[in-house]
């Protein structure tokens, strides 16, 4: 091992006891590229020296949070499959339950929590729903709880969509009031904290793919316990799980898998 390498380990401990982030969950390679670019942005030679420094800084600690964090997220993200949650799935469960219980995890800046609840508004489901947002990064929360966003991230929303439940025009969008106030927005470190549930629908697309598949296999698991029987995990385009019985799931479309009952 050489040195570098014993320098990042123990700033990987230090960051694991102050903070309870596990850096080791994430593929390394990765990982390390980012805080390595940061660090050096701020012209710190060693990761010792960089831990110092953010240790003591709030300022510090944010932007690491936010490198370290996957900061992506759009409105109607593959279309198709938005489809399929909307004419399939959300009917089926909406029959099973009086009152809907969804997650959505590490939600980033909110896009895909307020696609489900524009989705439940047209359904007119959405008063006997209950959405959880949840990312471990607090900057982007802020900003999901705000729900403005500009012209380019609204690109892909349907017009019909944007007429009905956005206000503002041009360079500006901000989702309506009502539908901001559906969504319960809060802190949570997946690889850490307790789940909560039984829910009927998570929703984490586009963030396991940064994970080890230790840590993957881990969040799998914890995923099908958080759902009722029966319930629907909706993963991301590049995250199909293979041998999902293996974590009490089975396929129950393209990139949609349910709790079994079993």
């Amino acid at each position: 091992m050489t040195a570098e390498d014993e320098d990042f380990l123990r700033f990987v401990g230090l960051i694991r006891s102050s903070t309870r982030i596990d850096l080791s969950q994430y593929k390394e390679a990765q990982m390390r590229r980012r805080l390595t670019t940061l660090r050096h942005k701020h012209g710190y030679a060693t990761f010792e020296a960089y831990w110092k420094a953010l240790s003591g800084s709030g300022v510090l600690m944010d932007e690491f949070l936010d490198r370290m964090t996957i900061n992506v997220s759009e409105f109607w993200r593959n279309p198709s499959r938005w489809d399929v949650l909307a004419n399939r799935f959300l009917p089926e469960l909406l029959g099973e339950t009086p009152k809907l219980r969804c997650w959505s995890a590490a939600c980033s800046t909110g896009e895909e929590p307020y696609t489900l609840a524009v989705l439940l508004h047209e359904a007119g489901a959405l008063s006997r729903s209950q959405i959880d947002a949840t990312d471990l990064d607090r900057t982007v929360l802020a900003k999901a709880a705000q729900g403005a966003y500009p012209a380019r991230s609204v690109k892909d929303v349907p017009k019909k969509v944007l007429d009905s439940y956005f206000e503002g025009s041009g360079d500006s969008y901000r989702i309506r009031k009502d539908i901001r106030e559906k969504i319960s927005f809060r802190q949570h470190n997946l690889l850490d904290d307790v789940f909560g549930g039984p829910y009927d629908l998570i929703i984490c697309r586009n963030v396991m793919i940064y994970f080890t598949e230790e840590a993957k296999s881990g969040l799998y698991r914890r995923f099908a316990e958080a759902l009722r029987p029966g319930g629907i995990l909706f993963v991301g385009s590049t995250e199909q799980i293979f041998s999902p019985g293996d974590y009490g799931l089975e396929s129950a479309d393209t990139f949609f898998y349910r709790r079994s009952h079993a």
